[in-house]
């Protein structure tokens, strides 16, 4: 049709998501540009290989070619279909998806202290924390003077959970230092604290995050705000055996061959 413009054209940084609708009981497969931060394809047929290779079928083998970087949550059906279809392309995972994945662990830890408290005799402590979901999985930030009060109850009545909060939230500083070596530091240093702690959820988390602690090399990509996270400072994107590209600082994202 005259005056359409394809979006697909010029594609060379793009992320691979899933958004559910229908009060979660169906998914979209999106496709969004990381320099331009729109959106430019969706569908409808669910979050699996299918779905992802009718993208690639619509993008074409020749700007398949031209793809660098492609993000996505990690999962290995993403990783495969791009590997065959995006050879050139370094295979990512953005920073919101890594910080998910201590926040599942909180909420986790959550629901047990909850249930240990209950078998303890101690009912009116496990009530306290049944609304305590958001003060627990929000930024710092963004916590109301409600939440930053339940938080302080948290701090004061269970230390275990505390502690919990306190790795979601230094995993998120990780993702805004000024540099690939500080970031490095600062991932040592938790995974480390993690350890220490010796909280099974967050354990779990480290036999994932460490395989990525030595894919951290700069390189410059511009990324939409929710997947940069961009309120954690001056983020960077770090991937493995990249050359620095000549974009704005708006981002970080873990890379591998």
């Amino acid at each position: 049709m005259a005056g359409t413009t394809d979006r697909l054209t010029g594609l060379r940084r793009v992320g691979i998501d899933e958004i559910s609708y229908r009060k979660g009981q169906r998914y979209i497969l999106r496709v969004v540009d990381h320099d331009t931060g729109r959106q430019v394809w969706a569908g409808e047929g669910g979050a699996n290989q299918g779905t992802l290779l009718a993208f690639f079928k619509a993008l074409g083998w020749k700007r398949a070619r031209q793809l660098t970087h492609v993000t996505s949550d990690g999962a290995e059906w993403i990783h495969t279909i791009v590997k065959a279809k995006a050879k050139r392309a370094k295979l990512c995972m953005d920073p919101f998806h890594v910080v998910q994945w201590a926040t599942k662990a909180i909420d986790a830890i959550r629901r047990r202290v909850q249930g240990d408290l209950t078998r303890a005799g101690r009912p009116e402590q496990a009530k306290s924390l049944k609304g305590s979901r958001w003060a627990l999985l929000k930024d710092i930030h963004e916590l109301d003077a409600g939440q930053k009060a339940t938080l302080a109850g948290i701090q004061r009545d269970n230390r275990i959970l505390y502690r919990a909060y306190l790795l979601k939230e230094q995993l998120r500083y990780v993702f805004a230092a000024a540099t690939p070596s500080r970031a490095k530091s600062l991932l040592a240093g938790w995974l480390a604290w993690v350890k220490r702690s010796k909280i099974p959820e967050f354990v779990a988390v480290t036999t994932t995050v460490e395989k990525m602690r030595d894919l951290m090399q700069e390189v410059r990509l511009s990324l939409p705000p929710r997947t940069a996270l961009s309120r954690a400072g001056r983020p960077w994107v770090a991937c493995e055996q990249s050359r620095k590209l000549q974009r704005p600082l708006s981002g970080r994202i873990f890379c591998r061959a």
